[in-house]
């Protein structure tokens, strides 16, 4: 059974013409089980407190303390965008683990996703960018230092560079990170990963899709991961506020489906968080990120 993360913390309220549009991850799960996609045993709900430990393999301590206490200064919690309240990092703290918990569960099944996550702007000592604690580092180490996984690709295709995610594996040869995104998009002052491709502005399908299909298998059988977490964002459709590119629902949802595939082909457990996606229509947005549920059970189950 397909396995996803989600706990009502959150769709967190944020001042009036907030910019993030929250009420996604409200809608994503109600759409799925109104459409038949999923029923209510395929949700689990995460841990509001989570076990330090976890965080600490991947965030330095002061910062996380920082966070937990409220007391960052004024200009780091600036740059986070949201906020900052005792709920706002309990809802980060439970998305972290919504992600532990999915990636245990796509190891015994093939697959499993997290209706928030995808937080790639957090570094290891600082947030930016709506993300705080990098939920996919965070799972990654975790399977690690459990003796679950030992070579992990981080597969982000979200419109923006995974620079937090960078930055923290930086010097570790046994966690590869891709990221495919837009050159001219935010951050302005990009991290390297071990795999960067740019996009030039308005990129459209079928150019995406020919770059990401030589791309993955490669890297499949040049690092021999034996787990995947994809960072599915849906900013790179052409609608998007905050997003550069230029693919249509259609070809987003071709991108997940050759992901998914490339996967379930090799044999490789993933685990998928959502990333970011702000087109100005609510409902395209979630209709996007329903897609890569519904290709989820079409492929695995």
């Amino acid at each position: 059974m397909l396995k996803i993360a989600y706990h009502h913390i959150y769709c967190h309220p944020l001042p009036e013409k907030h910019r993030f549009p929250m009420i996604k991850y409200q809608l994503l799960p109600e759409q799925l089980l109104h459409e038949g996609t999923c029923i209510e045993a395929n949700f689990f709900e995460p841990n509001r407190m989570i076990d330090e430990a976890p965080i600490l393999a991947v965030h330095d301590p002061e910062y996380f303390y920082d966070l937990l206490n409220i007391t960052l200064d004024q200009r780091a919690a600036r740059k986070i965008g949201f906020p900052l309240s005792e709920v706002l990092i309990e809802r980060e703290i439970t998305i972290a683990d919504g992600t532990i918990k999915a990636s245990q569960f796509a190891l015994q099944h093939g697959i499993a996703m997290n209706i928030a996550g995808g937080t790639h702007h957090a570094y290891s000592n600082r947030g930016e960018a709506f993300c705080m604690l990098n939920d996919q580092a965070i799972g990654a180490r975790h399977l690690q230092n459990k003796g679950l996984a030992n070579r992990i690709l981080i597969v982000d295709l979200d419109v923006h560079q995974g620079n937090g995610t960078a930055e923290i594996f930086k010097n570790d040869p046994s966690v590869f990170t891709f990221s495919m995104h837009g050159k001219h998009n935010y951050p302005f002052k990009k991290e390297q990963s071990d795999l960067d491709i740019a996009l030039e502005n308005d990129v459209e399908d079928t150019e995406y899709l020919l770059i990401l299909q030589k791309t993955l298998p490669k890297l499949i059988t040049d690092f021999k991961p034996d787990f995947i977490y994809y960072l599915s964002g849906v900013d790179v459709i052409k609608t998007d506020k905050l997003g550069k590119l230029g693919l249509t629902l259609v070809g987003c949802k071709a991108r997940d489906q050759f992901v998914l595939n490339t996967c379930r082909t090799h044999n490789i457990p993933v685990m998928c968080s959502m990333g970011g996606g702000y087109s100005p229509d609510i409902k395209t947005i979630v209709d996007a990120h329903a897609n890569t549920y519904r290709l989820a059970q079409d492929i695995y189950f």
